[in-house]
This record gives structure tokens, sequence and C-alpha cells, in this order.
């Protein structure tokens, strides 16, 4: 206590898996975090719904993938169909990434992610997580953030080296520091049915499908073992209240599912929008995670982003914190992940301007179109390819900005489980590096086991890789040049 003002290195407003898991690495790296959430216990209920391989292998690093992988069933399929069941477009995911050892895509339910997380964060004694308490207001000053925080005790303040916004796409974060949102154009209201199933059924499909019927488009999608969601685009003029009656639920599920054998867990109508914020940072106020962007969930990645908006900005804040880097760094954070999720969210947009066709003519030009050409071209080997980094790398080898396979140690141990939220390189020869910037350490591939050859193929011919602390590959090339690049870029002193 300092002037009876409470103080900590970060204070997180928001206990969902984001804010969580960057907690989780703040802590195992030595910080005081204070964590504020409005609401007591985990929302009861699945909201997010997909995790892909490399946020599976992001929530491992913060103690969450377990208990997910025991709750959660990839998809076999992904599918878009038309009204008269005709496959428009479909991919079938990986069921395991030799890269990550992830399957490619899971289902899972995020209650379960959460309450792990929470239990993770329990056992770091640098967490203060405290329920019940919300974020109201706040100062910026040039060296600290003086934070309001309201309980059922009254409000009082914190002081924190920095402020991080976690806290929802209603962010009370962003709406304080005047951060304004930019609208991308996509807006569709949808009525959500969560289910479980009755008589010990598992699931009625491993097929994540999209209907993509001008009547009503919809969404039906397993959700792990024992769930079901389908999601049943708004009509023009319809109101929640028309829609989510007992009566009008089982005549939405009824074509895809006997509605006495499912128990409706959740009814809601929610906006499927596609937005970001302008500025992500002012000074030591930062954003994450929903507050930060939200898109459509026709590519499961809403989640998926603001995760890896925790272990991109989560390394960052361990690096100036510790005064290794100045705040110059922090700049790299939205540069590095902007491009990233406007990517995604337009993959996301043209897959939902597919599914949200509701003109006939419109519909019949779109399945015309799509399906000229054969069934084969139209069904992926995979889920659509993602974007590397752009900025933040150095060197053009193919690895750069890509995925990093995790390579093992040869004692069995996940090399991951090992180093944390730190980088690592990876040389063909012993070196005379023993360590670098970010706390970076330092192997030869023969220390490492590479069951599938997955890292000496990323690794090619180059006498070395770097491998950044979100598990993105830095570059490939010569180990001197690699490590002075990166050094320069950990430290805040010139941008990759």
């Amino acid at each position: 206590m300092a002037g009876g003002i409470a103080e900590t290195d970060v204070l997180i407003a928001g206990l969902g898996p984001v804010g969580a898991t960057l907690g989780v690495y703040l802590t195992r790296a030595g910080f005081r975090v204070t964590i504020c959430e409005r609401d007591r216990d985990v929302y009861p209920l699945p909201r997010a719904a997909h995790l892909d391989h490399e946020v599976m292998r992001l929530l491992h690093m913060a103690g969450g993938a377990d208990a997910v992988l025991a709750s959660s069933a990839p998809l076999s399929a992904y599918e878009f169909r038309n009204a008269a069941g005709d496959l428009l477009m479909g991919f079938r995911p990986d069921p395991l990434v030799k890269e990550t050892g992830f399957p490619q895509g899971s289902m899972f339910h995020q209650p379960t992610l959460e309450l792990a997380l929470r239990a993770r964060l329990a056992a770091e004694p640098l967490a203060d997580v405290r329920l019940g308490a919300q974020v109201t207001g706040f100062v910026d000053h040039e060296t600290h953030v003086t934070v309001q925080v309201k309980d059922e005790t009254g409000t009082s303040e914190i002081s924190a080296g920095f402020l991080i916004g976690c806290d929802g796409g209603g962010s009370v974060v962003r709406r304080t520091a005047d951060l304004p949102l930019e609208d991308m154009g996509f807006d569709e209201p949808w009525l959500v049915i969560d289910s479980t199933l009755k008589n010990n059924v598992k699931c009625l499909s491993t097929i994540g499908l999209q209907h993509c019927d001008p009547a009503r488009p919809v969404t039906s999608m397993p959700m792990g073992p024992g769930r079901h969601r389908w999601e049943f685009m708004m009509l023009p003029g319809e109101t929640a209240d028309d829609v989510t009656s007992d009566a009008r639920l089982a005549e939405f599920v009824r074509p895809f599912a006997d509605p006495d054998a499912i128990t409706i867990e959740r009814r809601a109508v929610y906006r499927f929008h596609a937005v970001t914020a302008k500025q992500w940072r002012k000074g030591r106020v930062v954003l994450a995670g929903d507050a930060a962007h939200q898109m459509p969930p026709f590519m499961g990645q809403g989640l998926c982003s603001g995760v890896r908006d925790a272990a991109n900005l989560g390394w960052k804040l361990v690096s100036v914190l510790k005064g290794e880097a100045g705040m110059a760094l922090l700049d790299t954070y939205q540069a590095e992940r902007d491009p990233h999720v406007r990517a995604i969210t337009g993959l996301a947009m043209f897959m939902g301007r597919v599914v949200c066709t509701q003109n006939v003519e419109e519909a019949a030009r779109r399945d015309k179109e799509m399906t000229s050409k054969p069934e084969g071209e139209r069904m992926g080997g995979g889920m659509p390819s993602l974007e590397g980094l752009k900025t933040g790398i150095f060197g053009d080898h193919a690895s750069v900005g890509q995925i990093a396979p995790e390579p093992w140690l040869k004692d069995g141990r996940r090399l991951d489980d090992v180093i944390g939220l730190t980088p690592f390189l990876v040389t063909r020869e012993a070196s005379g590096v023993t360590s670098f910037a970010a706390g970076g350490q330092v192997f030869t591939l023969g220390d490492l086991s590479d069951p599938h050859g997955a890292f000496a193929a990323a690794m090619g011919d180059a006498p070395a890789l770097l491998v950044r602390p979100d598990r993105l590959v830095f570059g490939a090339g010569d180990t001197t040049a690699l490590v002075d690049a990166w050094n320069a870029y950990a430290s805040g002193r010139a941008a990759a």
C-alpha cells in the first residue's frame, strides 16, 4: 500500500478467457496482477463454441487446454449447403495438426475453459482476483494508472502499472478511454438456441452446417459431447418476443432434430456484427479481445483472436515491466494484431454473406455460381488458412510469420511446458549464443524430439530458426543476424 492506494503491476478488467489467460501469463512471469470481474460466478451457458489448434496450444501454456480437450470434440466437416441440400463449399478439419499436436478445430464448452483458468489463477500467489468488482473509471498518468473499482463495500482506488480492458463488447475501459469503434459493415440479428441432448446422446452430428436457405438461413453446430447449438437468422420485422416462445423454438428445431429429445438451455437474440477499435492502446491503457474487436461467428475465430491478443501483449508487457524494453514495444501490439484480425473478419464476413443471402434471385445466382465447380473442388482439405504476421518478423524465409511447430524435449516433455511464454532459438549446430532478449532460450536441433519432422521441415536448410513467445516464427537464417534483429525488436528500439 502507498498512501492508502493498493498497488499492482497490471490491472485487468474482465475475467473471461482472454483476461484470465493474460493473467496467468503475467503472474507466471513474476508480476502482480489484479483482475476485477463484475460477475461472481462463471456464466453457466456456452457462448464461444470453437477453438483452433494454435489457440489450444496458447491455452495449454495458460493451463486451460486439458480441461477443454476432455469436454470437446473435433468437427469432421464444416459445410455450406443451399436450400436443396447441395454443397456450396466446405472444409474437412485435420483431426490432429502435427505442428501443434491439437485438432485443427474443436467445439468446446466455454464454462469448462473459464473454470479451468480460474483454478489456474487461484494457484498463482501473485494473482489477486476480485469478483463482484467492476472498473468504473481511471486516470492515466505517465508512470501508472489510478483505477477506480466499485464492489459491494463501495469504491476504492488501485494504482497499476498498466490497465488492460478485457471487459467485452460493451467495454467500460474502451468507452472511458474514448477509443471509438470502426464499423466494418456487417450487422445481422440471429436467434441462438443452445441445447443439451437427452438419453445420453453424445452428438446429433459431427458436421458443422450452414444451411444457406434464403427463406431462413440456419447454423447447426455440435458443441462438444451432449450439446448442440442452432442459430436462426431473424427475418425483417421479427422481434425477440416473436421467436423465443417454446412453440416457436420447437418449430425452428424440428427440421433438424426431435424437439422432445433436447433440453433448451438458452434462447437469445444476438447481433452478429463486425467492429474494431481504431486505436487499441492509449498510454498505459490497452484493449484486448472483444473490447478491441468483434466479428461474425462464421469462422469461429472471435475467442481465438482474443487469446492471440493475450499471447502477443503478454510477453511485451513483461519486457516493459522488467525494464528490458521501452514503451515503444507496445506500439507493435496493434500493428501486428490488427491486420490479422481484419483478415479473419473479412473471411468471416464473406462466409456470412454466403449464408445470409435472403433474396431468392441472389441466392439462385449464388447457388449456380458455386455449384458450377466439381464437388471435389468445393470441399477443401482443411479449414481456410489464416494470414501470418506481416510485421514483427525478420527475413523472407518461407516459415517466417507462420505458426512454429512445437518440438518436444527428449525426456517426453513439451517444450512449451518447460519455457512458457518466452522465445526460443533452435540452431542446427552448437553456437556461442546462450540467451537473448525477452528470456530467450537456446537449443540445438539434436536436443529436441521432432517425431513428425515438422520442426525440421519449418527450418529447412537454415542454420537457425527463432520462435517468438507467441509461437510464431520470427525468422530463420544466420544465427547472429537473427539474434541481433530479435534483440533490437524486443527492446522496442527497432521495428522488425
